[in-house]
């Protein structure tokens, strides 16, 4: 499965369509990634990156609806890996007894 994740345009650079560049806020990281496939996009946009290439641009909204859901997915994660080992250690406790 493939993960893209919304960014925040804080500069771009370049000016050519297919050599765009800019550097995106994810919550504070900055990282360089490709406008390529957005030549559209400016500073202040959201946009939508993954493997380091801007797929599409986002209303802010969406966007922030987006990281609402990647951070709620998180937190399930972490709720079923906690449940799953209380009851694989619950399992333990029960086989050595």
């Amino acid at each position: 499965m493939c993960l893209g994740v919304p960014g925040q345009i804080v500069e771009t650079k370049g000016e050519e369509a297919l050599f765009r560049g800019a550097r995106v806020s994810f919550g504070g990281i900055l990282k360089d990634v490709s406008l390529a496939c957005v030549p559209e996009a400016s500073v202040g946009d959201w946009v939508l990156v993954h493997a380091g290439l801007a797929l599409t641009v986002l209303d802010e909204q969406d966007a922030r609806q987006q990281l609402d859901d990647l951070r709620r997915m998180i937190e399930l994660e972490d709720e079923l890996s906690d449940e799953l080992s209380d009851e694989l250690g619950e399992g333990e406790q029960e086989r050595g007894a």
